[in-house]
């Protein structure tokens, strides 16, 4: 575990959370605001998280969380940091399966990730994108203390992204 919020337990993600991201990345939010990842089986979910999610962890000692309901132990998104080799600072993200967007666990997680990067990994500065038709995240990553700064376009992904930065 990494972190525990009055709601909310932030933990490493596992080849165990396979069956769960499988269902994220396949989300109607996923899909629409953060794009197909052509994730569809378990096998391919566990090599995403090999590459992307575990290998950042010993990489750059952060990376992207599972992040679970303490009442209940389960896990109902995703929260983090992302190094990106092409990028100064990390930027923060965050996904949530669909029944669990709008209760304010994004803000919860991402706050709380925030503030722990400051003392542990010494991170003051972060980035935050998104799709300019995805209000939920503007306004939360505004809630967060970022402002837009612009605009910006990944090289393996042709759509451009409002750029925001604390």
């Amino acid at each position: 575990m990494l972190l525990k919020t009055n709601r909310l337990i932030i933990r490493k993600i596992t080849l165990e959370d396979s069956p769960f991201y499988l269902k994220l990345f396949n989300s109607e939010g996923w899909l629409k605001y953060i794009g197909d990842r052509n994730i569809h089986t378990l096998e391919d979910a566990e090599a995403y998280i090999e590459k992307n999610y575990l290998s950042s962890y010993e990489k750059h000692g952060y990376g992207s969380y599972a992040v679970d309901l303490k009442e209940e132990n389960t896990t109902i998104g995703a929260c983090g940091l992302y190094k990106r080799d092409n990028l100064e600072y990390p930027d923060v993200g965050f996904a949530f399966l669909p029944e669990y967007s709008g209760k304010g666990y994004g803000y919860e997680s991402a706050a709380a990730i925030l503030e722990y990067a400051k003392g542990a990994w010494g991170i003051h500065k972060v980035y935050g994108f998104t799709v300019d038709y995805n209000k939920p995240s503007i306004s939360l990553l505004k809630k967060l203390g970022l402002t837009q700064k612009g605009t910006y376009t990944f090289k393996d992904d042709p759509e451009e992204l409002l750029l925001f930065s604390n």
